[in-house]
């Protein structure tokens, strides 16, 4: 029986699905879910900060257009009046956009990425921008200019990266849904810290036209929720050919939403990958990895295990092939266009001054490895072998998936870090996405799903890999997965977060004047 959606915060607890269906049946308006929202989004903000910021005009002015067609008997998409939030890596028409960077304050696009045309054309009411990493460099979004945000599990925590926001956002209970990017797990790494659901699409299956550009070969918009059927029934809006954009896949959206509901995986080989479960990963973490094999093998799965032997050097194929790529996708930001200006006596001294001015220190330490690895007389040495090394990840994936129909690994190989724990090594941060980066240099889809929580009380993650254009079976086995789960549960995992102590907390001592700031 559908829940009863008849306070505020019922409105913000309830799922996407719920939400749509009680718009449909008429028993809520979609301002009164976006107005729960909006409120939630004053209250939790002073202590998550996952918002950079907040379109109340537009939101409500959205919801009551759609209303209003409602009321007229219009047929309407599915998820239409079902509010939504935005990592700030995507273009958004009239509304400010800084993909978390100074060297963007204030920027406002004069028109809108892909994927946030379709959110518009399928009619959600978008709440604003969510906090990121700078340019989606980052673990753990403690690089963005504008402050951390906070896990709303335990609010001393990172809640992962870069697209720390859009998840805070959904544990915090202040979206429904939201739109991340994943160039090395930014949507995985961080569903897996929140307990939250996250998926990175095939590459080329959601448009990147308007997206900011980190590192163009790995980059890939996907969908974030907090259900396996709500992460589908937004992956299903967002993905389809655009041929603006070059790399975009002119093929049909698998199945998602269909799989999702199927939750079936008797008779399917699921392959765990032994290099995955190595040194380094937590033993919380491994043994809620473990119930979940069991739980798969009881609804009827085959159990299978695959070796990736690439994978090994995965992550450092990544470091050469992300710095090298963002050297030269933010060689644009040079003073002359948009984005901060320092003046200086001369042209070459303000684009200087500006960069240095704009640019945060890991963005700066990425361009100049980045620049290192593409530089004259080394190129064969590092980017080249780098790039040899991604042919070998994924020969490994065709080998694995040659014995299995999906293959598996916990999605990160710790429970979220505490906010600073890490800032002074940047490659025990880089090992933060050792188990999700291998699908971006294949090109592969993955999905997060939360399968518990360690001792400390956090949640870890659960990561289905699928080969490419089979997305729906990532919805699949995750819908299987979070059943029986939830069974032994008795519900969600985000039914057992820790209620925010909101009159007792802090301000993020970080948070800065562009919080919940309207520009349109």
């Amino acid at each position: 029986m559908p829940p009863t959606l008849d306070t505020p915060e019922a409105l913000t607890r309830a799922s996407a699905d719920d939400l749509a269906a009680a718009l449909a049946d008429g028993s809520i308006t979609s301002v009164e879910a976006t107005r729960a929202h909006l409120d939630r989004i004053a209250a939790t903000e002073p202590a998550v900060h996952a918002y950079l910021a907040v379109d109340e005009a537009g939101a409500l002015a959205t919801a009551a257009e759609v209303d209003a067609a409602r009321a007229a008997g219009q047929t309407l998409p599915a998820l239409a009046g079902v509010p939504i939030a935005v990592k700030d890596v995507a273009c958004t028409k009239g509304l400010v956009t800084t993909a978390g960077s100074r060297l963007l304050e204030g920027w406002i696009p004069p028109y809108d990425a892909g994927v946030v045309e379709r959110l518009r054309a399928a009619r959600l009411p978008i709440l604003g921008k969510t906090n990121m990493d700078e340019f989606a460099m980052g673990s753990s979004t403690e690089h963005s200019a504008y402050g951390d945000t906070h896990n709303p599990w335990d609010l001393d925590t990172t809640p992962g990266g870069s697209g720390g926001g859009s998840a805070a956002a959904l544990a915090a209970f202040s979206a429904p849904l939201a739109v991340g990017s994943d160039t090395g797990g930014s949507i995985r790494q961080p569903a897996a810290f929140t307990g939250t659901v996250g998926c990175k699409p095939t590459y080329g299956a959601v448009s990147r036209y308007g997206v900011i550009a980190l590192a163009s070969s790995l980059d890939q918009i996907g969908p974030c929720g907090r259900s396996v059927l709500d992460t589908a029934l937004l992956h299903e809006v967002l993905a389809g050919h655009d041929p603006r954009d070059s790399t975009s896949l002119n093929a049909p959206v698998p199945a998602v939403v269909q799989a999702a509901g199927r939750a079936d995986v008797s008779g399917m080989k699921v392959g765990v990958i032994r290099d995955l479960l190595g040194e380094g990963l937590a033993g919380q973490v491994r043994a809620r990895f473990t119930e979940s094999l069991e739980h798969l093998a009881a609804a009827g799965a085959e159990i299978v295990e695959v070796d990736c032997p690439s994978f090994a050097q995965a992550v450092a194929a990544y470091y050469l092939i992300l710095p090298a790529e963002a050297s030269s996708n933010l060689a644009r930001y040079d003073a002359m266009r948009y984005g901060v200006r320092v003046e200086a006596e001369s042209t070459e001294r303000t684009m200087a001054a500006s960069r240095a001015a704009g640019f945060g220190a890991e963005v700066k330490r990425r361009i100049i490895l980045g620049t290192y690895a593409l530089s004259s007389g080394y190129y064969d040495a590092w980017y080249g072998q780098a790039q040899k090394v991604r042919t070998l990840i994924a020969r490994d994936f065709e080998a694995a998936f040659a014995q299995a129909d999906v293959l598996v690994s916990p999605t990160a190989p710790t429970t979220a870090f505490r906010l600073g724990e890490n800032n002074e090594d940047p490659l025990a941060m880089y090992l933060a996405d050792i188990t999700t980066i291998p699908a971006n240099l294949a090109g592969l889809p993955g999905l997060s799903l939360p399968n518990g929580l360690a001792e400390n009380g956090m949640p870890s993650g659960f990561q289905v890999y699928a080969p490419a254009m089979a997305d729906d079976r990532l919805y699949s086995v995750g819908a299987a997965l979070e059943a029986r789960l939830h069974q032994e549960w008795g519900g969600s995992l985000l039914q057992q977060i820790p209620e925010l102590n909101l009159a007792g907390q802090p301000s993020a001592s970080t948070t800065t004047a562009t919080t919940s700031e309207v520009t349109r």
